[in-house]
Parts: C-alpha cells; structure tokens; sequence
C-alpha cells in the first residue's frame, strides 16, 4: 500500500523523494509504476511518440580509458586501431542526407594526439559542406580534449560551440556514483567533473541529452543517486532534452556479467520518468533492448524511441545489433495506440504519418 500511496502522491505533482524512488523500485508493482509513468507521458506528450534519422560516426577507436564494459575500444598499436580520414567522414555524412537524417552524433574513443584544433577544423569543414546538425563529444571527450589542449572546459566548449557544434550527447555517465565508475571504468573522468561538462555547457548555450547505464553492478539506491544528480542539474540549468537509460551489454568485454533482465528495465524507466518531472523527454531504448521491449518501453513513460540509426558500432562490438527501418519505426509506435512523428534534435516535429 505504501507504493500505491507514493504513485498516488507523485501523480498529484509531489516530487519523489530518494527514499521514495528506492522504495518503488524495490518493491513496486511493475504494472502499477506502468501505468504512474504512462499517465505522466500522455499529459506531456498525449499519443505523441517521437524519433530522427541519425548516424553514430566513430571518427576513432583509439581510447586511453578501457573501460572494462568496452568492447570497442583499441590501443594506439593495435592493428584495427583507426582514425578515420576527413573524406571518410564527409562520405558517411552525405549517404546520411541522402537517406533522410538531420543530424550525426561524431563520438570516438579518448584519443592521446587529437587536440581542439583538430576537431575545430573537423566541425567548420563539416558546416561549409553540410547542412546537418552536429549533435557530438560526449563529456569525457570534452574534457579530455580540454586537457590535451590546455583549456578550460569554458574556453573548449566555446571554441567547438563557433567551429559548428549543436549539442552535446550524454554519454559517459554510466552510474554517476565514484565508487561504481572506479570499478568499472578507472580511467574515465569522475561523476563530478561529468556534471561539471555537462553544467558548463549549458551555461555556454549548448543544449545536452542524459543518460544512464543500468546492470554494471550497481544497487538501485546508487541508481536514484545518478537520478538525483541529473534532476538537481537540470533544476538550476533546464539544459538537458531528454534522459536515455540503456543496459550494459556484457558480450566481449572485460567486465562481463550477465544482462539484467527486460523487466528491470522497465521498472527502472518507470520510475525515471516519474522522479525526473523536469525532464521532457524520456527515451526507450529499442537498440539493446530490441524491437518488442522498445515498444512496450511506451507504455511505461518513454515518449520517443530514439534513432533508426542508419549506423551504430559500439553496441554491435559486444554482438548485440538491432536493425531498424522508418516503417518499420512507425509500425512499432502505431501498435500499442501510438502517434509517430519524425523530429529533429530539438524535438521540433518534421513529419507525421496521419495518412500511411
């Protein structure tokens, strides 16, 4: 009973509290937060369910962190280590226009020889050619090139904000708990200095995404806690567009384990949706989840299911890969009484289906 008189609480627009949060993911009814969560969906969004056409480019795989739930990261030396050449880049941009995307996410590994001149004349050269958004450079890159080059975080962000950057992605969060990361990703910037990326590039007028990944061994209190720091961020800054929760993927990494199940991934979005109340948007992720619990993830508080993703190689490095087409898409929204609708980055709607 408990439970159901914090939903109750929650949907009249009492903001949970972190005991609370533990408490409904611990021993919620899994079609009660369901439902809490949908009902929290529908008043923002309605029938709405949005997503893009994008392309994940991986400029490089050369990464100085290793992190152990990696699986494709490369040293320097290693033969399949890579740096892709400009006109590589600029190929995939142009079959992504040709296939209807708006928008390319660059994110490559904590590459030791890259400093902000390099990606400053990688982004004008991208803007003179392409009229494409550049939604690019998770935190531990920004900081990382910040610190190749001798910035600040300010002065980096700033730079990359003139040469053509959009917006940033969120990952790199993983748990946004010390103690977790240092266990499973020792040499990637710290919870705080995550935050301070992300804070930072708000201030500076770059609009940003969050994100979580779930089953890396973390407690749900230390979930709630990456919950808490995210909601109290976006209080002072209103800088993020959406939270994305995905689960570690344990195929050919170093760290292994087993998957958690798709059940406590769904408890785990319910209970996002409805402690985050300053978020937009809450996304589902059909890419490790697959196609089935993609679409059941609109039913308890996601109101866009991301990209089609015309390419996508850091999940598929673990030998998870999910393939997904436009109709496809817009099949998998209608079912469970959905209104697809193509957006942008922003969330501006581009399309709808209303006649298909």
């Amino acid at each position: 009973m408990k439970t159901r008189e914090i939903l109750a609480r929650c949907l009249e627009g009492t903001r949970l509290s972190h005991d609370e949060a533990v408490l409904l993911l611990e021993e919620g009814n899994l079609l009660e937060l369901g439902r809490a969560a949908a009902d929290i969906a529908d008043r923002r969004h309605g029938r709405r369910v949005t997503f893009l056409i994008d392309r994940n480019i991986n400029y490089t795989n050369i990464c100085t962190s290793k992190c152990r739930f990696c699986a494709y990261y490369r040293e320097e030396s290693a033969p399949d280590a890579y740096l892709l050449t400009r006109d590589e880049i600029f190929a995939k941009i142009a079959e992504t226009l040709e296939l209807g995307g708006c928008q390319i996410m660059l994110q490559g590994g904590l590459h030791p020889g890259l400093g902000i001149e390099f990606f400053e004349d990688l982004l004008s050269s991208i803007k003179e050619r392409f009229q494409i958004t550049i939604h690019s450079f998770s935190p531990p890159e920004i900081s990382h090139i910040a610190g190749v080059s001798g910035l600040s975080l300010e002065e980096t962000l700033e730079r990359l904000k003139r040469a053509g950057l959009d917006s940033l992605p969120g990952g790199g969060a993983e748990i946004l708990v010390n103690e977790v990361r240092h266990r499973v990703s020792p040499g990637k910037i710290s919870a705080d200095r995550w935050l301070e990326v992300m804070e930072t590039a708000h201030r500076v007028g770059l609009k940003t995404t969050a994100t979580m990944m779930m089953g890396c061994g973390e407690t749900i209190a230390d979930r709630v806690l990456h919950f808490q720091a995210l909601r109290d961020l976006q209080d002072r800054t209103g800088g993020f567009r959406a939270f994305i929760a995905w689960t570690f993927q344990p195929g050919n990494t170093e760290l292994g384990g087993e998957k958690i199940s798709s059940v406590e991934y769904l408890n785990t979005l319910a209970v996002s949706r409805l402690f985050l109340d300053n978020f937009d948007h809450v996304q589902g992720s059909w890419v490790t989840q697959g196609k089935k619990i993609g679409q059941l993830s609109l039913l308890f508080g996601a109101s866009d299911l991301g990209s089609i993703m015309i390419e996508e190689n850091v999940v598929r490095a673990t030998g998870v890969s999910y393939a997904m087409t436009e109709e496809e898409m817009v099949s998998l929204i209608r079912a469970p009484g959905k209104e697809p609708a193509l957006r942008d980055t922003a969330y501006r709607v581009l399309k709808t289906y209303d006649n298909l």
